[in-house]
């Protein structure tokens, strides 16, 4: 019931382990680099985060179709897979690469690891999530990260489900929220900057004090958050409000219900592109690799498999998702370059407030 999303949310950063993933992932590349030319120009390796998925029969129409084969490599999310890229710029390890979000597309961009590429599948739609005008980012999916409450709880509780980020705060939710670390998470790092956004330089770190204060657990991983700890999920676990997606609730449905609801002023728009990699063995692989991500058959493969809202408005959506899974009207948004240019002192301070 669970599988989409938990091969879709974890994601654990290992940022300390970079240097030994990069050594690690060169080492099993040893075959590759002794291929063919026929053998090169026939695979297309894609750099991915650990938790891409895609329907077999759609990945194996595309292979059909093209005459290539797909290789994947996860060096885990998005964050290591970054850092894996610009370790490696020198000797690239992929074709193409998928899973690069808006947390971390400045680095991505300012390290020089992706080639121009315009694909003819790209719309206006996709097109307005454009980090820059250069083409080497293509939006291929998007999703908000918001709280998450169970709502079956606040209700035999007779307590009012909590609306804004300032509510966590309240008493009276005392003990009942957990999220993930931002050191550690994709998801925590977007909420992160949510809060950075919602209450300013002077405002942020004074809030997660708040949090603190109020018992805020923090764990490193979305699912030990959502299936441990939280209550309105398989682990049963005895927190109520959760670090999650607007995405989530789908999950939970039960006779037609959903027992669940995404909190949606307290959200963050995470955006997630892919791009040609500068360098890679096989550049006309990877621009069909580009197309395939944006064509309608993979845009409509995307809600079910890694529970995101595709870039493509022509991609039919589950049936559930508009009534459970609405997207926030105002969403918690920062450029890549502001997230760049700050990323590392706002997780150093959060983690002097938080953790200690």
């Amino acid at each position: 019931m669970h599988r989409h999303i938990d091969n879709r949310r974890t994601r654990v950063t290992a940022i300390a382990g970079v240097t030994a993933l990069a050594m690690s992932a060169c080492s099993t590349l040893g075959d590759d680099s002794q291929s063919s030319p026929e053998e090169v120009s026939s695979t297309v390796v894609l750099l991915t985060h650990d938790s891409f998925a895609v329907s077999d029969d759609v990945l194996a129409d595309f292979e059909e179709r093209t005459g290539l084969t797909v290789k994947r490599r996860a060096p885990g999310d998005s964050g290591a897979l970054v850092n894996q890229m610009v370790l490696t710029k020198d000797a690239p390890l992929g074709d193409a690469v998928y899973g690069i979000d808006n947390t971390f597309a400045s680095r991505a961009l300012d390290a020089d690891i992706l080639a121009p590429y315009e694909s003819p599948e790209i719309g206006q739609d996709a097109d307005r999530f454009a980090v820059d005008d250069t083409d080497r980012l293509s939006a291929i999916d998007y999703s908000d990260v918001c709280i998450n409450a169970d709502t079956e709880w606040f209700a035999e509780q007779d307590l009012a489900v909590p609306r804004t980020l300032t509510d966590l705060a309240d008493p009276a939710y005392e003990d009942l929220l957990v999220v993930t670390n931002p050191a550690t998470s994709s998801p925590g790092l977007a909420f992160l900057v949510a809060t950075v956004d919602a209450f300013g330089d002077g405002g942020w770190s004074d809030y997660w004090g708040q949090l603190r204060d109020n018992g805020v657990k923090v764990v490193d991983g979305w699912s030990d958050a959502y299936f441990v700890d939280f209550s309105g999920s398989e682990g049963e676990g005895p927190r109520p409000l959760v670090l999650s997606y607007a995405s989530s609730p789908p999950s939970e449905v039960r006779q037609g219900e959903a027992s669940t609801q995404a909190l949606l002023d307290t959200c963050f728009r995470q955006v997630e592109y892919a791009g040609v990699v500068a360098g890679g063995q096989n550049p006309e692989g990877a621009e069909q690799l580009i197309d395939f991500l944006l064509s309608q058959e993979f845009q409509e493969d995307v809600p079910g498999q890694m529970y995101v809202y595709p870039v493509s408005p022509q991609a039919q959506l589950p049936p559930q998702w508009e009534r459970f899974a609405p997207l926030a009207e105002d969403p918690y948004e920062m450029s890549t370059q502001e997230i760049d240019a700050n990323r590392e002192a706002w997780i150093q301070e959060w983690t002097e407030v938080v953790v200690g």
